[in-house]
């Protein structure tokens, strides 16, 4: 039983790209490994990108979202405004690529060890496991296990509204991580992630959470939000 339910899990983005998602799959040009590409941009203060996020299952746009670097040190801190809400949290990373603070997912993280952003190693077929603790952010006084399988499936060339981007397609698995929502008895997340070293962020970034309540099969699972995130202008 335990071994289906891992088998559906992992086939649960194909079976939603392919049956439900009115927002098309981006498909990207495979490209050879390009042998140039060893880091991502390092970041600098004032570096800002501009992302349209849109409703998977119904393609709405939901938001404009900028995020701008606002300080480069031993930490860097993006700061982030939403067309929608005005101010967000920001996003820290320390070191750079590196996640401390992740506003990503809701509600907003705070990890007590970081974990990688993208893949350590810029190649497609590489992969990594990391296992850390979170805490919500603003709530420091109960933390929770987080675990994240990072494989780096293959470079393509892909088109955003922003203009046309070397990428690496990389894939982002949490399996059973703890939610602070102890009303969830099983919890799992997934996104496809089109990383641009050039721009020194995604272009794109599309992602999901599915959990369960007591009692609960995954098959009627509950959704968290479904989104996908397209760069509209960088500098």
């Amino acid at each position: 039983m335990k071994i289906l339910s891992r088998l559906w899990i992992l086939l649960l983005p194909v079976f939603l790209a392919a049956c439900i998602s009115s927002q098309p799959y981006p498909e990207g040009v495979p490209i050879t490994q390009p042998m140039s590409v060893t880091q991502v941009r390092p970041p600098q203060v004032g570096q800002q990108w501009v992302y349209n996020v849109r409703n998977v299952f119904n393609q709405e746009l939901v938001d404009v979202v900028t995020e701008t670097v606002v300080a480069v040190g031993p930490q860097v801190r993006i700061a982030r405004t939403s067309l929608r809400t005005g101010v967000l949290p920001e996003e820290i990373q320390e070191p750079w690529g590196f996640i401390l603070q992740d506003p990503h997912w809701s509600p907003p993280q705070r990890f007590l060890q970081t974990t990688p952003l993208w893949p350590e190693q810029l190649v497609g077929g590489w992969s990594g496991f990391y296992r850390s603790r979170y805490q919500v952010l603003g709530y420091p006084d109960n933390d929770y296990y987080w675990g994240l399988n990072i494989n780096a499936v293959e470079w393509q060339r892909i088109s955003v509204p922003a203009g046309d981007f070397n990428v690496l397609l990389y894939r982002n698995e949490m399996p059973f991580f703890t939610s602070n929502d102890f009303s969830r008895v099983a919890n799992t997340r997934y996104e496809d992630v089109w990383l641009s070293p050039e721009i020194g962020r995604w272009v794109i970034r599309r992602s999901f959470g599915r959990y369960l309540w007591g009692g609960m099969r995954w098959n009627n699972a509950l959704w968290e939000d479904y989104l996908q995130w397209e760069l509209v202008s960088w500098r």
